[in-house]
């Protein structure tokens, strides 16, 4: 019951955090555009927040290994409330002209802190589920996430018109506090205890704990946990630690790309997800703008309608995902190379369609298989490695996505200016292609049971 109600809260101070995420970048480049009429200091919002947070997630271990992930959550939620009502106090009392280094330094702050949240969370729903409902809690997460895009674009430029910016900005910091109030309700049930990682058969001669009292989730056997030695196998509760010597800060830096270069299987996930990231920013709304008027022939608002159309079939994908879970938990590998596969054909299909209710239906389309990629992936990763590490690995990989989406829009960039806009899609289904070959070659690492590919990580 604790478990379920403290995922209900997460999945609420997820959903409002990135509603007002989503408000408050779309009223702010509004305002910076109308201030300053350059289009460069309007990029600057996304570009700073991507870079925040790209450092953030980098550093993020060391937060990670020395306070309990709701706190975590709390302390950034928090801190972006703080610096974003300074934003707000700011902005109002400068009128029309305010100190735009002081706006981007307050936009950089807040991206930092909130470059935490995302490893946290992921590390978080492992403790809270297990089993078939893993799969269910990611699919709700990710239902959530693409139900909250599709209606903030959407509604965020009607409040924008409708209130104007600093109004908009105000309606943002009270979901800011919504969420805050529900990430201060999140408990993790590993909290104050102590846990233990066995090998089958293992015993601890002290108090001669089973598994079931050693931090094992319920459904889980033995072959759910890696194996380890026995002085490795104490973990100790999570609770604040001293200060760390810098040798220690540098060794937990590393930790997490340690634990990915020493399991085929996290390695193989995670150049699949760079590979499909690497194209992934053709959903970008400057891309797909491009394409509505120069391949559909069509104004700015087709723009709107393949946005809706796209999170409408992500929603709708979610929820067949949910719908299949029992199905599904048994064959991830499958669904994930299947939803690639699916999604990346289905972007050819887009390149080279030109007729405008065609190219609703096939978005629309992508979004069933896009989730089964998605919710499949990021299911295998949290089985990989153990709910101690996992913050550690989920660091790591949020620093490699940020960079890999940096990367990806600058080379998509230059493929729409010299190649065109529908070379720029068709290259971006080749990309996935080619992750679902790497996948399929590499099915032996990917379906290797979770002790036999985390086995390198504990010697």
């Amino acid at each position: 019951m604790h478990k379920r109600r403290s995922f209900t809260y997460l999945l609420g101070t997820q959903t409002m955090s990135n509603a007002a995420d989503i408000l408050y970048i779309m009223a702010l480049v509004s305002l910076v555009f109308h201030e300053t009429d350059s289009i460069f200091s309007s990029v600057l919002v996304p570009l700073l927040r991507m870079g925040a947070q790209m450092i953030s997630g980098f550093l993020a271990p060391l937060i990670l290994a020395r306070f309990q992930l709701p706190f975590i959550l709390f302390v950034s939620q928090f801190g972006q409330l703080v610096f974003f009502a300074i934003l707000l106090g700011h902005l109002w009392s400068a009128g029309t002209e305010p100190m735009w280094v002081m706006v981007f330094t307050l936009v950089a702050a807040m991206s930092f802190l909130d470059g935490w949240t995302t490893p946290a969370r992921n590390a978080l729903i492992p403790r809270l589920a297990s089993g078939e409902g893993l799969m269910r809690a990611n699919s709700l997460v990710s239902v959530s996430d693409q139900t909250v895009q599709l209606a903030g674009w959407g509604l965020s430029g009607v409040l924008v018109a409708m209130l104007g910016s600093e109004k908009t900005l105000l309606v943002a910091g009270g979901l800011y506090m919504v969420a805050m109030i529900f990430t201060s309700l999140i408990r993790d049930p590993l909290e104050g205890k102590v846990h233990y990682l066995l090998q089958p058969g293992t015993r601890v001669r002290s108090g001669d704990v089973s598994v079931s009292e050693a931090g094992t989730e319920p459904g889980q056997g033995h072959h759910d946990m890696p194996p380890m030695h026995l002085e490795d196998t104490l973990l100790g509760h999570e609770s604040e630690s001293p200060e760390l010597p810098p040798k220690r800060k540098k060794e937990i830096l590393r930790e997490g790309w340690s634990l990915i270069g020493a399991s085929r299987r996290l390695k193989a996930l995670i150049f699949m997800d760079m590979i499909d990231l690497l194209g992934g920013s053709v959903w970008v709304g400057a891309f797909t703008l491009a394409f509505a008027q120069q391949v559909l022939h069509k104004s700015e608002a087709w723009w709107g309608y393949i946005n809706a159309a796209y999170f409408a079939g992500a929603i709708g994908g979610g929820i067949v995902v949910l719908a299949c879970v029992k199905h599904l938990q048994r064959r991830l590998l499958p669904a994930m190379l299947a939803g690639m596969a699916g999604y990346g054909l289905l972007t050819a299909w887009y390149a080279l369609n030109t007729l405008p209710p065609l190219t609703l239906l096939i978005v629309l389309l992508m979004g069933l298989p896009a989730e089964m990629s998605v919710v499949s992936r990021r299911t295998m990763m949290q089985m990989s490695v153990s709910v101690h590490d996992l913050p550690k690995v989920l660091s790591a990989q949020a620093t490699l996505t940020s960079l890999t989406f940096c990367i990806s829009l600058l080379l998509m960039g230059w493929i729409a200016d010299h190649l065109g806009i529908v070379n720029l899609y068709l290259f971006s289904a080749v990309l996935t292609l080619i992750a679902v070959i790497y996948g399929i070659f590499s099915r032996r690492a990917l379906s290797m049971s979770l002790a036999a590919s985390l086995e390198p990580s504990s010697k």
